[in-house]
């Protein structure tokens, strides 16, 4: 087998899954987790994604488990009184957040397709955020690139900046809350994120500060299965 990720971590992840017996869905789920631990630029709990499969049956299958817009959200939510685009209103902020799908995208992954226990595959991402990963100059870069808008928030600032300061190559960085998030949903599932403690401490924190999300566009998110789209190129 072969694992390819944007974080070696990740990869050596999906690789020891691999050699405990997991299949590439097992692989792919829990390198999905290490990678919402080990790559906080791209990785995530907070967005969604998508997976196509090729089953060794000859079925392909892809999966939807993007993000969905709130419930409350409008055609005009970005614009101004003058209906003129407001920068950055889409992009930064709690109104830019759309209902996430990554926890129950990766789980309907795993259920349907895997072969392995949640708590097994979700082991080493528990681990990485729990114990810590020293950083490459990679993930330092990436994380200096957003020190500004850390130092903004000071629960972010407390994990993604060192006394206030970039983390630097060769540090450790720990992530505690995210174990015990992580912890939660593979002792619990999706419904934990979905329905339970995680759910309502989002929406929450979205109603705090002026976001719409609503407990019910947690409730009802689905994944959605279709086929591949398929087209021939060059015959």
């Amino acid at each position: 087998g072969m694992v390819v990720t944007s974080q070696h971590i990740a990869s050596d992840v999906g690789v020891e899954i691999l050699k405990q017996g997991g299949n590439a869905a097992d692989a792919a789920v829990a390198v999905g987790y290490a990678l919402a631990v080990t790559n906080p630029c791209c990785g995530n709990l907070g967005g969604g994604g998508f997976a196509t499969l090729h089953l060794s049956d000859g079925r392909d299958v892809f999966l939807n488990f993007r993000e969905k817009a709130p419930g409350a959200a409008t055609e005009t939510m970005f614009l101004d009184a003058k209906g003129e685009v407001v920068q950055d209103l889409s992009l930064k902020g709690y109104l830019a957040a759309a209902v996430p799908g990554t926890v129950l995208g990766l789980d309907t992954l795993l259920q349907k397709y895997g072969t392995l226990p949640r708590d097994k595959v979700m082991a080493p991402a528990i681990r990485l955020a729990d114990e810590g990963f020293v950083l490459t100059q990679g993930d330092a870069d990436i994380l200096a690139g957003s020190a500004k808008h850390f130092s903004a928030q000071p629960n972010v600032a407390a994990i993604f900046l060192n006394a206030g300061k970039p983390w630097a190559a060769g540090e450790r960085l720990v992530q505690k809350n995210l174990a015990a998030t992580l912890k939660l949903i593979a002792a619990q599932g999706p419904d934990v994120f979905y329905k339970g403690e995680i759910a309502n401490a989002v929406v929450a924190a979205s109603a705090a500060n002026g976001g719409i999300l609503s407990k019910q566009d947690f409730e009802t998110y689905t994944v959605t299965e279709d086929k591949p789209v398929r087209c021939n190129y060059r015959d």
